[in-house]
Order: C-alpha cells, then structure tokens, then sequence
C-alpha cells in the first residue's frame, strides 16, 4: 500500500474517532501505555494499544489493519477505563474493523473478519442472529469440509430444541432494514 494511502486511511480514522463520544482525547495520547498494560489481550496482538495510537500518528495504519490486532479485542473497556487521558481506545478498536473491512486490509490468517461480516449479513437479513445459517456461510467462505466436524454437535443441538434449521425473521424487518440503511447512509458521510 502506498503511503499516500496509508495517510489518507490514517486522516479517515482519526475523523470518526473525533467524531465519537469523547473522541476529541485521541490527541492528548501521551503514550504511556496504560492502554497496553491493561489489556488482556495485548501479548497475543501484533502491535498493542498504545502502537496503534503510534501507527496512527505516523501515518502506518496499513500496518495494523492487516495485522491481527483488532480482531484480538476483547470488548473488555479496560484500556479505556484506565486511560489517564479518557481515550476511548474500545471505539477506536471498533472503528479499526470497520475500516479493515471497508478497505478489505483484513489479515487472510485471521478468521474473526470472516465471521464478523458472515454475521452482519444474517444479522442485516433476518433481523437477528440465525447460528444455522451464520455458520453455513463462515464454513462456506473458509473451509466447507470443516463444518463435517460440526455435524454431531449440530445435530445433539437440534434434537434438544436448541437450534433451528429454518431461520427466523423478526416483525417489522423494513423498519429494522430502514433504520440500518439510515445508520450506513450516516456513517458514509
């Protein structure tokens, strides 16, 4: 990727992080690492907290985005509760996703952006979570022979009524599907 780009993805970032809640700390970052200290996921992450806050100034976020770094997030708040300067580093996580997929910078070893995207599509279908189908569609685009391993588990699972086979779709999915679309209409501008 060039540098020029790897700029310009830094700029976007940096708009929608200012653009959360509290998103305006970003740049009181002093890089004391209490982010990376506190999270519990940062030993196994190619670059931790306080390196994306260092890619992201430096114009690198190529770099992170292909990464496994934001795939590896636990969601926990820790970073941000802890953060002297309040950054909301959880947000800047999620923002990371968003970016990853939207420029297709996902690392191709990490099966997490598969899974996430397998499960906006069912979600932006049916309105909820439809784990048959969710499933079908990560085995499909990863390895379709590995969902034969599934194949005794799924079945217990159905046969004590705790899956379904037939997808279900809730009340008022043009109203849920409007309110998404408004949301995506939103985010793009």
């Amino acid at each position: 990727m060039s540098n020029t780009k790897a700029e310009s993805l830094s700029r976007e970032l940096l708009e929608r992080v200012r653009a959360l809640p509290g998103g305006q700390t970003i740049d009181k970052c002093i890089q004391c690492g209490t982010c990376s200290g506190s999270c519990p996921s940062s030993g196994a992450m190619d670059y931790g907290p306080r390196e994306v806050i260092a890619a992201l100034r430096a114009g690198m976020l190529d770099r992170v985005l292909k990464s496994n770094t934001v795939w590896l997030c636990a969601s926990c708040y820790s970073c941000s509760v802890r953060c002297p300067a309040k950054i909301p580093f959880t947000d800047v996580m999620y923002e990371l996703k968003r970016l990853g997929v939207k420029h297709k910078l996902c690392p191709s070893r990490t099966t997490n952006a598969v899974m996430s995207q397998a499960f906006m599509e069912v979600v932006n279908h049916h309105g909820r979570n439809a784990e048959t189908k969710l499933l079908r569609k990560y085995y499909l685009r990863m390895n379709p022979f590995q969902i034969l391993g599934q194949l005794k588990l799924t079945w217990r699972l159905f046969a004590r009524g705790r899956l379904s086979f037939i997808p279900h779709t809730i009340r008022g999915i043009d109203s849920f599907r409007q309110i998404v679309a408004a949301v995506e209409d939103h985010d793009v501008s």
